[in-house]
């Protein structure tokens, strides 16, 4: 969180608009279906929120910057951008940090990852190693603050229990269980997210075949879309993302995901045939009947090889966050798919950024 968004419900319609105005325009060349917009919660709708920490005399503030300006902070003294189990306890909890050495000196960031149902997880950044003489002046503030906390200093992090919530999502009436690890990314507004799981659920209700997902992360889209699917193959390079996906699978009981710890260029080349990994094994590729594949990368796009191996794919699912780089990935795909869907997700209200979601079908 490095700007300063003003945070005004009255404000929100009219903004919302003008992200709309500006997606139309943005992909006018391109024969676009009405286009279906998403709303966020007016306020409190972040659950993933990270603070500078300022060092003022015997001073400590959270801080954000202008943007274009990174030299001047601006100091905060509420903010409602973040969920309120955050909210109710963040300037509390720098009160109680300020009073302990141990726990001040050095310190330049505070992470917080809430859920809907109100855990909370806390994670403090240092510029000093930190040890056992941390540990023993932050365990207080665990009970304090009913919170669970991790610190991280550099190659080094203490967890003083687990490093992770437990989030539930509500999709089509059922709930979905997700492991989100601190320092792992997730989805930051998650209301926004069960439009998201709901809008992809909606687009695929009458598909067949399998489905194969590039950057599935914690299994976010993959759990609720199984029902739609014979078989899930998903791919992510994070271990952790792996590993707290294969946790989700075992919870929500879903038997026909798979989840494979490659990144996107090594999995194209192993489904086109030009490479082996170990960690396919055990899993007839060839088997698969994959008629839809999901994208969701970084806001760097997709690179030329893995747009040329997802339209081979009949249906394509592209969730996006960069409306940049995916205008120039759909200008390839629309060579041979057009858009038959078409969304704004306001994952970020107040603020540029735009999610979008693209269903496109082989022509």
């Amino acid at each position: 969180m490095s700007s300063l968004p003003v945070i005004d419900p009255a404000l929100y319609p009219a903004q919302l608009e003008e992200k709309r105005a500006a997606m139309q325009a943005m992909f006018a060349h391109f024969e676009l279906p009405e286009l279906e917009v998403f709303t966020s919660p007016e306020t409190g709708y972040r659950m993933r929120a990270e603070f500078r920490v300022w060092h003022d005399g015997d001073d400590l503030d959270y801080v954000m910057f202008e943007p274009g300006d990174k030299h001047t902070p601006v100091k905060l003294t509420e903010c409602p951008m973040v969920d309120e189990r955050i909210a109710s306890m963040m300037f509390e909890f720098l009160e109680a940090v300020k009073g302990v050495e141990e726990l001040r000196k050095r310190l330049f960031q505070i992470d917080f990852l809430a859920t809907l149902k109100g855990e909370l997880l806390v994670s403090m950044l240092y510029h000093r190693a930190i040890g056992e003489a941390w540990s023993e002046a932050v365990a207080p503030l665990r009970q304090q603050f009913g919170i669970d906390i991790v610190g991280r200093s550099r190659k080094n992090k203490i967890v003083l229990e687990r490093d992770f919530v437990i989030e539930e999502l509500t999709v089509n009436d059922r709930k979905y269980i997700y492991k989100q690890t601190e320092n792992s990314f997730t989805q930051p507004n998650a209301r926004v997210c069960e439009k998201m799981l709901q809008w992809a659920l909606d687009i695929t209700h009458n598909a067949e075949g399998d489905l194969v997902e590039f950057y599935c992360g914690n299994g976010n889209f993959s759990l609720p879309l199984a029902q739609n699917f014979d078989r899930v193959v998903g791919t992510e390079i994070s271990k952790e993302s792996v590993r707290s996906a294969q946790f989700n699978i075992a919870e929500n009981k879903i038997d026909n995901v798979s989840i494979l710890r490659l990144s996107s260029e090594e999995f194209t080349e192993v489904l086109q045939g030009k490479r082996q990994s170990r960690r396919t094994e055990g899993l007839d590729l060839a088997s698969f009947k994959f008629d839809t594949v999901l994208v969701d990368p970084p806001r760097a796009g997709l690179d030329d090889e893995t747009v040329k191996q997802i339209q081979t794919y009949p249906a394509i699912i592209y969730i996006s966050c960069n409306p940049e780089t995916l205008q120039q990935n759909l200008e390839v795909l629309t060579q041979t798919h057009r858009i038959e869907r078409f969304a704004l997700f306001d994952q970020f209200p107040y603020t540029h950024h735009i999610e979008c979601g693209v269903y496109l079908v082989k022509k």
